[in-house]
């Protein structure tokens, strides 16, 4: 009869343990989407390197394409200027949001707040 309380109480454990962990499981789809993130979606800015580094830089036609598809999304854009990759590759935000202006997108999120900086 012991042995049956014991197994009882650890499948009750159990239970509590798995509800527990399924409440706190995070099903949020993040900035970039859901099946990405913004160091994954950082390495696409390959293109923009110099750009980013440098406001007097020439931004390439490969990095405009690219970036204009970032700006359908000012969230993903934001936090890929912000990722850890993007720091570790030296990319100052600064300059690197003043990247779609200098490609002259037309439907840029100007204004957009991306933490202490501000989309031109």
């Amino acid at each position: 009869m012991e042995a049956h309380i014991k197994v009882l109480f650890f499948v009750l454990g159990l239970l509590v343990f798995v509800s527990i962990s399924e409440i706190h499981r995070v099903e949020a789809t993040g900035e970039c989407g859901s099946s990405t993130t913004p160091d994954i979606e950082a390495r696409k800015l390959a293109p923009c390197a110099a750009a980013a580094r440098d406001p007097n830089a020439s931004v390439s036609q490969g990095c405009c394409v690219v970036v204009q598809t970032f700006c359908r999304n000012p969230s993903c854009l934001c936090a890929i200027m912000l990722s850890n990759t993007a720091k570790t590759s030296g990319i100052n935000p600064a300059i690197a949001l003043t990247i779609p202006k200098r490609c002259n997108i037309a439907n840029r999120p100007v204004g957009y707040k991306c933490g202490p900086y501000t989309l031109p």
